[in-house]
């Protein structure tokens, strides 16, 4: 239902644009007098982003002029048919529209016969606002000019009907929770320019603080507000809602949560569904969790009739969710609108759509906020970037998040994301477009988000910039020279940005993205060479002395802190921080700027985080040297020396370094199994601090020890050696890390000899070593898999490696 387009256009000045195009400087918009309050939205929304980037407005009249001015005609066919008069409209505009095609819209350009007129010609008040905001993607807008290809022709109409974004106003997130309804209206349009028809709020009650201090208002009246824009412009209002009380088979705490509810319910003028997750947070029996939302369904139609309740199995082990289905499967509860698939679900979205009634429609939940411990986590990370960029970094992925739209969304109804903040703006944009039109190409969503919220001169450059930003995470960091070519890029779009271009925080982000891994590439390069600098010393330690070779070698190691590299890139990285926080309210550090915490995008907090093995040699290096003498201080630097050598005949993998893991069991690739539900991963610990606070390290950790292979839920992690001695014996050395440290593990060789049993992992870190029974290494090959408990909830995650040596006895 897409109709071509062509006549791209370069705004290289007004006269070119006036000779290419059809010049709309000084129309006039034409509405008829009883427009619906959407519609009327539609219409302002129209009038004021043209004057925001032209610093033109509009008039805005009833009937048609006849003084042979330029016409934006708005509004549904029926309605505008009576405006026209005369007017010759272009063939088929004002027919009756299609049949099954809701929020669908037409536009014409009629660039000759009477005056100047485009056309935007609504199926119904919602195909009235999207064909405001497909025009708006469309218009070639700068300082004193509006125009538009003057053949540009659209008749189309969305491909899913769920089309939303999680808006999430709580602490936890790093910028939202500093917006005003201005700021949040402003957002609305912005996603409803590119396709958008819900939202998803958050009750002032969730897995969060009561309070931000950022919160411009209270949070139900920022809740309600909310919910008021969204009816103004005729969005669908969902509610994120977590059943977080301890146990719903006690009825006070039924009673309780109807209560609690029902208050926020009554508060909302608009609410069309609400989504209760499974778990996290939240950890329910399914029999008590449905008992509880057949109740709350109940509650929520007496004040919103025809609002729908879904759930999802989020975080359930095997037996619930065993038990849901069997719910599903036995009672079909009329009450159950749909169920929504999102992270932490144990099995696949095509093995829930199979799974369940077929009554039951599936919202997609995607996470597209999140780069690390996630649903869709970045592929083959580097942990340079993962350890200092962390989880919420401004993360634009638009062909990871095609990848995965295109391959799941067709076992749904639509989706609504998940989101923590204006991170991932990039990638709203694409989930909207896509879900409008799934086979729109990527670089034309790109180029359309360039031109509209950068500037039309940036059409192409920075779409190609959003793109080399996602090629700089791709695999290797050290090999990566395209990391200096994208800061080129973006440093000569800076370099000519006027003074509005650079106060503009979708501009500010690709840049800070652009600097930040560059400054990070740089510290890598010289970190690593520092390190192998002082490797070197060591290795002379019998020539140079035990004492001698160490403190040579820690003297090496400090000037990454006496003498660090690339100063001018982290300023500017730091500039950029704050000019984000004055232009979006971006909560990128927890001391300058109260971040929540540092793993929710406070990247300005981790940029200085060791790139090599600094702090573990240090402690290495003091242990070393309190030996009393000096074999065993050499022997003591030997071990550090040779530390990944697996010896003659072994094998070594550093099973987090997408560079240093060849005897990995990979499995399919992102494009197929994106949250790697059947492929192994790369994983990451949480930094010197993980899940817990009692769980502290006792020592450094090394840089291997930060990245890890895993496998989820019950799925075996595996690898694969070829070309083993048949005749020799072998044993294993294994280092458990990750960020699950106290599931226990199971070693099977070639799936049937069990190297150990569940095992409780290490704790603080080290190597564990156990013998290959002879037989699984006879036929010359060997294959070593890992396992976690099987059945359980939860993330899935557990089943982790971080070091493996094959060794000959």
């Amino acid at each position: 239902m897409i109709a071509a387009m062509s006549g791209v256009l370069l705004l290289a000045g007004l006269a070119e644009v006036r000779a290419l195009a059809l010049d709309l400087t000084g129309g006039v918009v034409v509405a008829p007098a009883n427009l619906s309050r959407p519609e009327q939205k539609a219409v302002t929304m129209l009038v004021e982003e043209v004057e925001k980037r032209s610093h033109i407005r509009w008039e805005v009249v009833p009937t048609w002029p006849t003084d042979g001015k330029p016409v934006i005609a708005v509004g549904q066919a029926s309605a505008l048919k009576a405006l026209t008069g005369s007017e010759p409209a272009p063939d088929g505009i004002l027919s009756d529209p299609p049949a099954g095609a809701p929020e669908g819209f037409r536009i014409r350009v009629r660039p000759a016969a009477g005056a100047p007129a485009v056309y935007i010609v609504g199926n119904d008040a919602r195909g009235v606002l999207f064909g405001v905001g497909n025009l708006l993607r469309q218009l070639r807008l700068a300082p004193g000019i509006i125009a538009v290809p003057d053949d540009f022709n659209l008749t189309t109409a969305p491909q899913y009907a769920l089309r939303g974004h999680q808006l999430g106003y709580r602490p936890k997130t790093h910028s939202y929770d500093a917006w005003d309804l201005a700021t949040w209206e402003q957002y609305y349009r912005d996603l409803i320019v590119f396709g958008a028809n819900a939202v998803e709020l958050i009750p002032p009650r969730s897995d969060d603080d009561a309070d931000s201090p950022h919160f411009p208002l209270p949070p139900l009246q920022m809740m309600t507000g909310m919910s008021k824009l969204a009816d103004d412009y005729g969005l669908d209002v969902w509610i994120w809602y977590p059943a977080m009380d301890p146990d719903y088979s006690d009825p006070k705490t039924v009673a309780s949560a109807l209560k609690e509810w029902d208050e926020v319910f009554r508060r909302l003028p608009r609410i069309d569904a609400v989504y209760v997750p499974g778990g996290d947070p939240g950890h329910t029996p399914p029999k008590h969790l449905m008992a509880l939302l057949e109740k709350q369904a109940g509650s929520l139609h007496r004040t919103h009739p025809k609002a729908q309740m879904w759930v999802s199995p989020q975080s359930f082990n095997r037996e619930w969710l065993d038990e849901f289905l069997g719910i599903l499967a036995k009672d079909q509860p009329a009450w159950l609108s749909g169920v929504v698939f999102g992270p932490q679900v144990r099995i696949s979205l095509p093995e829930l759509r199979a799974a369940i009634p077929k009554q039951y429609p599936i919202r997609h939940y995607p996470d597209i906020t999140h780069t690390r411990q996630c649903q869709y986590p970045v592929p083959d990370w580097d942990t340079a970037f993962a350890i200092t960029e962390g989880r919420e970094c401004i993360n634009p992925r638009p062909l990871d998040e095609a990848a995965i739209f295109r391959l799941l969304q067709p076992y749904t109804v639509g989706f609504l994301t998940y989101s923590e903040g204006c991170n991932d703006d990039v990638n709203k944009a694409v989930w909207s477009a896509l879900g409008w039109n799934p086979d729109a190409p990527v670089t034309e969503i790109l180029r359309d988000y360039s031109r509209y919220f950068i500037g039309d001169r940036y059409t192409d450059s920075f779409a190609q910039g959003l793109l080399a930003l996602e090629r700089n995470w791709r695999g290797p960091l050290m090999a990566n020279e395209g990391v200096a070519t994208t800061l080129q890029q973006f440093r000569e779009m800076e370099r000519t940005a006027a003074p509005r271009d650079r106060t503009n925080w979708r501009f500010q982000q690709g840049l800070f993205r652009a600097y930040y891994d560059a400054y990070i590439r740089s510290r890598l390069i010289h970190e690593a060479d520092l390190e192998e600098r002082a490797m070197e010393r060591l290795r002379e330690a019998e020539r140079l002395g035990s004492r001698v070779a160490l403190n040579e070698a820690e003297t090496i190691l400090d000037r990454a802190l006496g003498a660090p590299v690339a100063p001018d890139l982290r300023a500017r990285v730091f500039e950029l921080g704050e000019a984000l926080f004055q232009s979006i309210r971006m909560q990128l550090s927890v001391p300058r700027y109260q971040a929540i915490g540092v793993d929710r995008g406070a990247s300005l907090d981790t940029i200085d985080y060791p790139l090599n093995n600094r702090r573990w040699l240090r402690e290495q290096f003091e242990s070393a040297r309190r030996n009393p003498t000096e074999a065993e201080r050499l022997k003591a630097i030997d071990r550090i020396v040779n530390w990944t050598n697996p010896g003659p005949g072994g094998f070594y993998d550093d099973l987090g370094n997408v560079a240093r893991q060849p005897h990995l069991v990979r499995g399919l690739p992102f494009e197929q199994d994106p949250a790697s539900l059947v492929s192994s991963k790369v994983g990451f610990e949480e930094g010197d601090v993980v899940d817990e606070p009692d769980e502290k390290p006792e020592a450094a950790m090394r840089r291997s020890w930060l990245d890890h292979a895993e496998s989820l839920v019950d799925q075996p992690l595996r690898v694969r050696y070829a070309g083993l001695d048949p005749q020799a014996r072998y044993k294993v050395r294994v280092l458990y890390v990750g960020d699950s440290p106290k599931r226990p593990i199971r070693l099977v060789a070639n799936g049937k000899y069990e190297i150990h049993p569940l095992l409780k992992k290490e704790w603080p870190y080290r190597p564990v070593e156990f013998d290959v029974p002879p037989e699984a290494t006879a036929g010359g090959g060997l294959e070593l898999s890992w396992s976690r408990e099987p059945g359980l909830g939860g993330n899935g995650r557990g089943c982790q490696v971080s070091e493996i040596w094959l060794m000959r006895k």
